[in-house]
């Protein structure tokens, strides 16, 4: 009998349900309670726009920022958004510690993102990253690091230290290998120390729809009918890596140490285009060992009349197709990909600095 919620079916069917948000007014209501008691959300993602959208879109935050300041008016406006955020963190990850024990570490994880400037900085980012994680001090915490090329030697580093990591803003198929490589080597690093694998957790951060949003421009041009479809395929190959990874030697070695795989992780799942079906990148990319990320509007629309099938491994031919077209048409696929990524990375940045400004802006109002 399927569950008549979509989302606990796509649970059930072993595909993780992520909330690709968070707000302090979120765990002062009782929402995220009702959503993990009614949907089995299964964690949360958060991202320095996510957190510019709650802190300078709202009034939740200017309590604890009086607060905040009142302890040490010397703090930075940077500080004074890592004490914010460390709040709803930790109180996300305690709500989602029974997700995290029921699933034996496997899911009620909560990321936290390293600041988006440090994208191409590998010990800033290590620094930052197992202070943010100290910080918090629970099991069931991801840092987030972005899988730029000097990212991946921190995701390393991090996961040889039984930091969790959630490597995020990957847009090609090449890259989320390099990203699952840097994985087992930090495993293989660890084992090399003697230390236990068995409690450490990543994801791959895949994002999809912004591939289309880039594409579809040229390809209504040059062939209209390839619109809409090149995010889809472009994870259904990334998936079919990801499949040959965890069966492969490299990573069978280390599982008998104890070690998990590395999920990949949709990201990026919200349409774009108004005129795609609302759940164009969540029911056509449903599989085992997978997590979805859900935007508020694209979850509630899941929730509402999602279908759950096992998508991802179907059409595998076409999509590769698909891709294969790319070239005959004028279109270089990895250098789209890696424009993507710096994209990416500047618009975090630029939230970034848009939310300590919006900071330094309301300590001065708060006058404490």
């Amino acid at each position: 009998m399927p569950h008549a919620n979509p989302l606990r079916h796509l649970n059930a069917a072993g595909q993780s349900v992520w909330y690709d948000n968070i707000q302090r007014s979120m765990l002062s209501s009782g929402m995220l309670a009702r959503l993990i008691a009614e949907d089995d959300l299964r964690g949360i993602t958060s991202n320095p726009t996510i957190f510019e959208k709650a802190i300078a879109g709202s009034s939740d935050y200017d309590e604890a920022l009086r607060r905040e300041l009142q302890r040490n008016p010397q703090q930075s406006s940077r500080d004074l958004f890592f004490a914010l955020a460390v709040e709803d963190i930790r109180a996300a990850a305690e709500a989602l510690r029974p997700a995290y024990d029921a699933t034996d570490g496997v899911d009620g994880m909560v990321s936290l993102e390293v600041s988006p400037d440090l994208a191409h900085d590998v010990d800033g980012t290590v620094r930052e990253a197992r202070e943010l994680f100290a910080r918090l001090a629970l099991p069931n915490i991801m840092i987030k690091v972005p899988g730029t090329v000097p990212g991946l030697r921190a995701v390393e580093r991090l996961i040889a230290d039984g930091i969790n990591v959630n490597v995020t803003l990957l847009f090609s198929v090449e890259r989320y290998v390099s990203v699952a490589e840097a994985y087992l080597r930090g495993l293989e690093r660890r084992r090399a120390q003697g230390l236990p694998l068995d409690r450490i957790a990543s994801v791959a951060s895949f994002f999809v729809s912004r591939l289309d949003t880039a594409l579809d421009p040229i390809l209504a041009e040059r062939r209209p009918e390839l619109q809409g479809t090149i995010a889809n395929a472009n994870a259904k190959l990334a998936y079919q890596e990801y499949l040959e990874i965890v069966s492969g030697a490299h990573f069978a070695a280390l599982r008998a140490a104890g070690a998990r795989p590395q999920r990949l992780l949709w990201a990026s799942t919200s349409t774009k285009n108004p005129a795609y079906p609302d759940l164009l990148y969540v029911d056509n990319l449903i599989g085992a060992d997978t997590v979805n990320t859900m935007p508020p509007a694209t979850y509630a629309a899941f929730r509402d009349h999602g279908a759950v099938a096992p998508t991802l491994e179907q059409d595998v031919d076409e999509a590769l197709a698909q891709l294969a077209a790319l070239p005959e048409l004028g279109i270089d696929l990895s250098a789209v990909t890696d424009q993507l990524e710096v994209d990416g990375v500047n618009a975090f940045v630029q939230s970034f600095e848009n939310l300590l400004a919006a900071i330094e802006a309301k300590a001065r109002t708060l006058n404490v």
